[in-house]
């Protein structure tokens, strides 16, 4: 299927979303003599952790022009939390050769993939040695799915038959897929409701893709059973359906009669074992990451760094804000790792880069909440280069201090946040830490109140403490609470960054910033997608929907 990685028994596979790109060029170098240049596209992508480019494909060759739509499209797997470098060559074909070198050199262009997948097309110069300014290539990126519908279901029955000696049974339904061989696959079950014959179930969602394969005229299996505790439960009965039966919604033709295989063959004036009834039915469009992006949701990255003096002397080789000359430290790779990746989705590419737990001057007033550049009321840094920059120069000019409080940061960006509800903008606030919180009540609290908020926050453990409250934000496993309010949704993940450097021997920090980038980011297209879909927000037209295809002739602006 379209939009996802094939299934292969016994193996695994890494969830990414399949994006197709389209490449067109204008005002390419003329070549040739007699005629103009005969170009071709030729894409290559740098693997994860790898330092050079494969390549992956290679377009058609379109004879004699300069302004090229290429047909040939590439196929990508899309990674929101890799920075994918890729790159295009365009050449003039002049022999048949598979050999690039025989061919004339048109020019090149690298991007990432987020660049591309976050524009609505994205243009470049092609560059190279020799090479006419003006030479333009555009990339369009699409989202491969065969279906991205949902189906939210509620079914009840009556007069089930009774098959416990003691008591009623204990009713629930199993759905199956019917696969193209004839078989079934289970693709849901519902709740057991207990000693009842005329139950009500819950409502439940399930994928269509999963349900039916995207084909409405499908059959659907769907069988009753009477649960048991030693996991033999009884047939009650069975009977199919299709989605497009289902779709129709509440009525007579979606109520069925539940039918035992083993009674039907031995009663002659047999009926059925009860009847199953469709309370409601809706199906609805999933909005992926990759809809909102294109639809011109921008991601608004604040980054914290931790001040307090348990780093030690940054003046000091033990210092974990020590600026080694011949390697950054953890906290340096840890901001470009991510930074890097989160610019490529924001167009002004500023960066609000702030510091907690120092002594700050002309005073020494202490601080959980000051801005790294050192202005008074502007916290932006011009790129990851800029926060970097502010990064060094404040290690000059603040004194390391204490404690370590999380709740003033996250409450500074929950405010943007608050202020941003309509899908516009997402917020991401990375901490950079080396210790335990002090402030373990406020700061729960602060995620509690923001998880209703366009917001996710990724915390890095530095150094070698113990993290264990660490976990307790995160909450992959129990749902943080604070003074008996739960989360609404789980924003935070926590990573310690010993965990990517030192485990693999020679592993170079490049290597180490990746792994540790795919690590932090993973969740968060799926905590971006939550706060999208509880607050009913559906991503706007990407631009590709509201202008025209790129034009064949007249040249790129």
């Amino acid at each position: 299927m379209a939009g996802q990685t094939a299934f292969q028994p016994g193996g695994g596979a890494v969830p990414a979303t399949l994006v197709e790109l389209s490449v067109s060029c204008r005002n390419l170098h003329d070549m040739d003599t007699f005629s103009k240049s005969d170009p071709m596209c030729v894409f290559f992508i740098k693997e994860f952790g790898q330092q050079n480019y494969r390549e992956i494909g290679r377009t058609e060759i379109i004879w004699n022009n300069l302004n090229p739509d290429f047909v040939k499209k590439f196929p990508v797997h899309y990674f929101f939390e890799e920075r994918q470098h890729l790159k295009f060559q365009v050449y003039d074909v002049d022999s048949k050769s598979h050999d690039l070198s025989k061919h004339d050199f048109l020019g090149e262009m690298e991007c990432t993939l987020g660049e591309i997948v976050s524009s609505g097309t994205f243009k470049k110069n092609l560059t190279g040695k020799d090479i006419r300014k003006g030479s333009i290539i555009a990339v369009n990126s699409e989202e491969l799915s065969s279906c991205k519908e949902e189906i939210t279901m509620q079914f009840s029955a009556k007069k089930l038959d009774k098959k416990d000696f003691f008591g009623k049974s204990d009713p629930f339904l199993v759905f199956y897929r019917c696969n193209e061989d004839g078989s079934f696959t289970v693709t849901h079950k519902t709740e057991v409701i207990k000693s009842n014959l005329n139950p009500t179930w819950r409502p439940f969602t399930v994928q269509v893709r999963a349900l039916c394969n995207g084909d409405y005229d499908r059959s659907i299996k769907i069988e009753c059973y009477d649960w048991d505790s030693d996991g033999g439960h009884d047939l009650i009965g069975i009977f199919q359906t299709n989605l497009r039966e289902l779709t129709r919604g509440k009525g007579a033709n979606n109520v069925y009669e539940c039918i035992n295989p083993k009674k039907q063959a031995k009663k002659s004036k047999y009926k059925n074992s009860g009847t199953v009834s469709l309370e409601s039915c809706r199906v609805e469009v999933v909005h992926s990451f990759l809809d909102y992006i294109k639809g011109g949701t921008e991601m608004q990255c604040t980054i914290a760094v931790d001040f307090t003096a348990s780093n030690g002397d940054p003046r000091q080789p033990t210092s974990l804000h020590y600026m080694s000359p011949y390697q950054p430290n953890q906290y340096a790779m840890a901001l470009r790792a991510v930074g890097e990746i989160i610019q490529d989705y924001d167009s002004d590419k500023l960066f609000p880069a702030l510091g907690f737990g120092a002594r700050l001057p002309p005073d020494g007033r202490i601080s959980h909440e000051f801005f790294l550049n050192g202005h008074p009321d502007n916290p932006y840094c011009e790129g990851i280069d800029g926060v970097m920059n502010a990064y060094h120069k404040a290690l000059q000019t603040v004194q390391l201090y204490g404690p370590t409080n999380f709740a003033p940061v996250i409450n500074h960006v929950a405010r943007f946040a608050g202020a941003q509800r309509d899908g516009t903008q997402y917020f991401i606030l990375l901490i950079l830490t080396d210790g335990i919180i002090t402030d373990m009540p406020q700061t729960r609290e602060a995620i509690v109140n923001a998880s209703t908020l366009p917001l996710s926050i990724i915390i890095v453990g530095v150094g070698e403490a113990q993290f264990d409250s660490m976990d307790e934000l995160d909450g992959d496993d129990v749902r943080l609470s604070s003074r008996g309010r739960y989360a609404d949704r789980d924003i935070v993940q926590f990573v310690p960054f010993r965990d990517f450097i030192g485990k693999r021997g020679g592993e170079n920090t490049i290597l180490s910033q990746a792994r540790l980038a795919k690590e932090i980011l993973e969740e968060i297209p799926d905590q971006f997608v939550s706060f999208m879909r509880k607050n009913n927000i559906k991503p706007k037209p990407s631009p590709l929907q509201r202008q025209d295809s790129i034009a064949s002739a007249p040249p790129l602006h």
